[in-house]
């Protein structure tokens, strides 16, 4: 493979409060909208142009709306890698909220992001996705037949090195980009039901919450020896590497979880929500447990922390999950040979 150049400009995505609520009634999405840039466009039309492509591959809804003024430059097969199912994860939200009126907004938006998703898989040659779930949910919607394919997070595992030694038992944690609202969501449901079981319960073990762009009242969650707000920290996987067991309490949201994959190819016992563990071939008990409601979780995290081997077991178990079906040199030769085929489409 030749060299890969990279060509970035910076766009301001920051989320302005007006624009949020008049979006509503605007006639482009603003969700997707506030992704594009002219100048950026620029840019990359004069890379199409001149790079003679035989594939484009588009990472995502939000630069979907790059796509038209590039297939008028360009006889390339576009693709969409789609991350998830947008629109499913406003809907999943807006169910989650009590608030009627945040309930009403999320719904509306939901609608919008549908209306604007479910027309854009019908422009592309071909889509890729994460899971089955999601292909399944395109090609529900999908009057063109436009061919879908199964491409599962891939790593890197040589960069995967799980070191037990290091690792404080018993101890949880929850590592994730806390500007996504499903993670901000799931780990307040959590703290909210189980920060008293930690600190002074029958679940007692340190929680350690890591990730950027932590909001500031969760420092209201922080007690001094037991429950840890980090933030952003240096070495994702040196956090990984130094805790016992992985809590994913996501209520919505959608796709393939890539911290649930990290975290089995660094040994860690996982404890998921069905929805978290998502387009994951996992078998509950063995390399996963899967907890929905705060009782499972609570009997979970109180198995987990009282018995070392079974979260050793379940670690093992989850490790050799991502050898078999994860490893990114395999997921390579399947997305070339997907390739190949939409060549000779």
């Amino acid at each position: 493979m030749g060299q890969i150049n990279y060509y970035c400009h910076s766009i301001d995505t920051s989320i302005s409060l007006k624009h949020a609520i008049l979006g509503l009634f605007y006639r482009k999405l603003y969700t997707v909208d506030r992704y594009y840039h002219p100048e950026f466009e620029r840019l990359l039309i004069k890379e199409v142009e001149s790079g003679g492509y035989d594939i484009i591959q588009f990472e995502g809804l939000f630069v979907t709306p790059y796509l038209q003024a590039v297939r008028k430059v360009t006889k390339a097969k576009c693709i969409y890698r789609a991350h998830h199912i947008e629109y499913l994860v406003w809907e999943r939200l807006s169910k989650q909220k009590n608030d009627p009126v945040k309930k009403l907004y999320l719904s509306m938006i939901a609608k919008r992001i549908k209306q604007y998703e479910l027309k854009q898989f019908d422009q592309f040659h071909a889509i890729a996705v994460f899971t089955n779930q999601d292909k399944e949910a395109i090609q529900l919607h999908n009057q063109a037949s436009i061919p879908v394919e199964i491409l599962p997070v891939g790593l890197d595992l040589t960069r995967y090195q799980p070191d037990y030694r290091k690792t404080e038992f018993p101890s949880l944690f929850f590592l994730g980009a806390m500007d996504w609202m499903p993670n901000r969501e799931g780990i307040e449901w959590f703290l909210e039901n189980f920060s008293k079981e930690i600190t002074d319960g029958d679940l007692r073990a340190r929680f350690y919450v890591a990730g950027n762009d932590i909001p500031e009242r969760f420092d209201d969650y922080e007690v001094v020896g037991k429950i840890f707000i980090h933030g952003e920290v240096d070495d994702a996987l040196e956090f990984v590497n130094t805790k016992a067991i992985m809590i994913v309490p996501l209520l919505s949201g959608g796709g393939m979880r890539v911290k649930i994959v990290e975290g089995m190819a660094m040994q860690k016992c996982i404890i998921s929500t069905s929805l978290g563990a998502e387009g994951i071939n996992y078998i509950q008990g063995e390399n996963i447990l899967i907890a929905n409601t705060p009782q499972e979780f609570y009997r979970a995290i109180k198995r987990c922390i009282t018995d070392e081997n079974y979260c050793k077991r379940i670690g093992l178990n989850a490790r050799k999950l991502v050898e078999e079906q994860h490893d990114t040199h395999k997921i390579t030769e399947r997305l070339v040979s997907f390739y190949q085929r939409m060549l000779l489409a």
